[in-house]
């Protein structure tokens, strides 16, 4: 017996935790267990963890669970379940939180009763983040007491000891710092945590998930909690987007399963403009990327029910035949949440749901959203509608592509004209690149190595797919031109990529706003219709030069401002010394990393004085002893008291304010042209606000005007930091010549070959798919109709753009 029945409650305690196999095999192959050591794997250490306190609160147990990022890429999760059970495991002689924590495979979701639904990846568990983390301390509050203990590699330095009393608290806290010796990425990111996180919010309605970075100064904090579930994912989803009905609809129940378990259904679905779908099905809180039953059972349903109700309704008089489910899912925004006992899932990651639940799902939304239709007929008919002119749509399609066809223009035997294809015809050795203009076209056909590149030129901008129907895309002679030399063919029925005639395709554009305009607009292209070329890795863009240093017979190619920066300071710095005020002397690696860091800080300024139109200000703000960065510091009046009086002291004129609102102190200046502007709150939370507070603290430490320049014996004088960039930049620059490259026609065909096209010596930029939903938020937001939305991600993005040239 695993669990003792006390009248109808389930006990969770040591006889709850059912052991299968040992932890050897996990540092040996952790690929095997977490999918890799890099990138993903890493985050995957933290989603484990979270997935054990996710697990508790669909148990009923749980309500907050805290992820804490440290400065030290170290983890932190809380939450405040049952905690794990700390009573002597009798089959191993130990407790049982040593067992989960050392024990692969060991947990209460082996035993069906302590949790009747569980996720994870595979169920390896904690003890497999326990195997690959350098150390792991664990905290339990638990029957009224603190329990501690500390792993190093998996191995326990002590065994479990009760340190305090705990009173009525309960919970699991677990930090873990990743073994650098094993994982090859030990730094997280806080924006992948930050959307997985949220999905769960989503999945879990009510659940209050919080995630703090302390790596940046003030610490960065999110808070997700939805008690919508995933009705607000669908609103999250369509953002942006101009919807057909306001609210989405929204369903949920719940059926008996052969086995005695509960299967739990939740779909939520709503239509826009768009003409794409975007569809996210989940099984036990895993997104199942490649569906499963549920999914297919839910498509189905649609395609049915929708079908039923526009035939009850009589609106298909002029149609002459049902409905495909591609018609009913144009502009389709949906969530398919399951959540089932122990369900089947196919290959390694989890992508596909294989428990049979097809049938249940189908009878769930035929039932649910014919109810729905009866009830709202006018959100039916706008459905039907839409899905009718995807239909006429669809059709109008198929006769371009019969004709194209026809003309041979999308067949790969009629290769485009302007397409210089290459000799070899094994499709793994082939490269093509897209290429940006005619005149680039000509250099980079005279350049690239004809065995096994193959260059198809551009013309103009193509066509934003984001904005238009599948028959005018096809109707587009650059994107024609395109997929009939890619040759995989194009929509559901025709694409194929085994097909694909070259396992290289590369964007090659310029490296100037015009030339990145290009590369999204392919970019989307491939996105909406050909995301299985992303997927599969086959799809690159170049990286060509921005600027070539030429001293004497030497040449360096530089492929954007930073890297260009770093290179003229290095130049300088070869012998060269800074005096600080304190006598300090910087050299070397030191002083290199000192000027870019003054380098960024002058770009970051200068954007803060774009918005605030004052030098002065922006040089208060850049004050590092100022505490201007936090909610907390903006509810002290003293410390924007400080900021006021140093506006005074350099004539600017201001007021302190309160800010009831927000109860938060504020000060108003007026700029040289009269206008009114406000250091507060909303300022604070700035990218360039934030960045430049940041970048002040870390240059304080040798920011200590009046600096002198000592080189070979001569002595340079330099009153502030401006000046010190500007004359090691001028040092850098001396005696060598600077060209910067605008356009790919600039370079002659031997410079284009040797720096952007020769695998011996290029850089290539991969293009991958690591988070659907936001890639589609991305999309639609950066090519859609909605430009306010636009605008906002600018703002809140612009600190992130590189080499723009207007």
């Amino acid at each position: 017996m695993s669990t003792k029945d006390t009248g109808s409650v389930q006990v969770y305690d040591s006889t709850s935790i059912k052991v299968l196999e040992g932890l050897e095999a996990v540092r040996l192959r952790p690929a095997m267990y977490i999918g890799s050591t890099g990138d993903t794997g890493l985050h995957h250490l933290v989603y484990e963890v979270v997935d054990n306190s996710v697990d508790e609160a669909l148990a009923g147990y749980c309500t907050e669970v805290n992820v804490t990022i440290h400065e030290d890429d170290s983890i932190t999760v809380i939450d405040n379940g049952r905690g794990i059970p700390v009573d002597l495991h009798e089959d191993e002689g130990i407790s049982a939180a040593e067992v989960v924590m050392t024990k692969l495979h060991a947990g209460g979701k082996f035993d069906s009763n302590s949790y009747k639904v569980s996720g994870g990846l595979h169920g390896v568990g904690v003890s497999c983040v326990n195997a690959l983390s350098e150390v792991l301390q664990l905290e339990i509050w638990r029957d009224g007491g603190t329990w501690e203990q500390e792993y190093g590699r998996g191995i326990p330095k002590a065994p479990l000891e009760r340190t305090g009393k705990a009173g009525r608290k309960t919970g699991t806290k677990i930090t873990f710092k990743p073994d650098s010796s094993i994982m090859d990425a030990t730094k997280f990111n806080f924006d992948t945590l930050s959307q997985r996180l949220r999905e769960l919010a989503f999945l879990n309605k009510g659940l209050k998930i919080t995630l703090t970075d302390e790596r940046e100064e003030p610490a960065r904090s999110t808070e997700f909690q939805f008690n919508g579930g995933i009705a607000e994912f669908i609103k999250h989803l369509n953002r942006g987007k101009s919807v057909l009905h306001d609210k989405p609809i929204y369903f949920e129940g719940e059926r008996e399963l052969p086995n005695g378990g509960t299967l739990t259904m939740e779909v939520a679905l709503q239509y826009n403009d768009s003409y794409s779908e975007s569809v996210f099905s989940f099984a036990n809180n895993i997104n199942t990327v490649d569906g499963g039953s549920h999914l297919s059972g839910f498509r189905s349903a649609l395609t049915r029910t929708i079908n039923f109700a526009g035939q009850q309704a009589g609106l298909f008089k002029d149609v002459k035949e049902n409905l495909t489910g591609d018609d009913v899912r144009e502009g389709l925004t949906a969530v398919v949440s399951v959540k089932l006992p122990q369900p089947q899932f196919e290959g390694q990651t989890k992508g596909k749901l294989n428990s049979d639940i097809q049938g249940y799902v189908v009878q769930f939304i035929n039932e649910k959203l014919g109810e729905y239709f009866d009830k709202n007929p006018s959100v039916m008919r706008k459905i039907v509608s839409k899905a009718i002119d995807a239909a006429r749509a669809r059709e109008a399609a198929r006769k371009a592509r019969d004709l194209t066809r026809r003309k041979g223009a999308l067949d790969s035997g009629g290769l485009p004209g302007k397409l210089s294809d290459c000799q070899e015809k094994d499709p793994e050795r082939c490269e093509l690149f897209l290429v940006e203009g005619e005149s680039a076209g000509g250099t980079a056909k005279s350049g690239r190595d004809r065995r096994y590149q193959a260059i198809l030129p551009l013309k103009g901008k193509i066509l934003n797919v984001e904005k238009a129907r599948y028959d005018k895309m096809l109707g587009h002679e650059e994107i024609r031109a395109m997929i009939t030399a890619i040759g995989t063919g194009i929509g559901k029925d025709d694409f194929d990529p085994a097909r694909l005639r070259y396992h290289k395709i590369i964007i090659m554009t310029d490296a100037d706003v015009d030339g990145s305009h290009i590369r999204t607009l392919l970019l989307t292209f491939f996105f909406r219709h050909m995301q299985e070329l992303i997927k599969r890795g086959n799809i690159f863009v170049a990286q060509p030069p921005l600027y070539r240093i030429k001293r004497g017979k030497t040449e360096k190619y530089i492929k954007d401002d930073k890297e260009f920066t770093r290179e003229i300071l290095r130049r300088a710095t070869e012998n060269l010394k800074v005096e600080l005020a304190g006598h300090t002397v910087l050299e070397g690696t030191e002083l290199r990393n000192f000027l870019m860091q003054l380098d960024e800080f002058q770009i970051t300024w200068r954007r803060l004085e774009r918005r605030l139109r004052d030098p002065r200000v922006v040089e208060i703000l850049a004050r590092a002893e100022l505490a201007i960065d936090s909610k907390a510091d903006f509810s002290e009046e003293k410390n924007l008291k400080e900021v006021y009086d140093a506006l005074k002291a350099v004539n600017v004129e201001a007021e302190l304010k309160h800010e009831e609102e927000h109860s938060a102190w504020m000060v108003t200046f007026k700029d040289p042209t009269n206008a009114e502007r406000l250091i507060n709150l909303e300022l604070a939370g700035q990218p360039e606000y934030r960045r430049l507070r940041s970048l002040a603290r870390q240059a304080a430490k040798y920011n200590q005007p009046p600096f002198t320049a000592v080189k070979e014996n001569q002595r340079e004088a330099l009153p502030n930091w401006r000046e010190l960039l500007a004359y090691v930049k001028n040092e850098g620059t001396r005696e060598v010549n600077i060209q910067r490259y605008k356009g790919l026609g600039e370079m002659n065909a031997e410079q284009l070959w040797e720096t952007t096209m020769n695998a011996e010596t290029r850089t290539l930029l991969k293009v991958s798919l690591e988070d659907l939903v936001q890639s589609d938020q991305i999309f639609t937001t950066l090519m859609g109709e909605d430009v306010e939305s636009r605008r906002k991600f600018i703002e809140e993005n612009a600190l992130d753009v590189r080499n723009l040239d207007v």
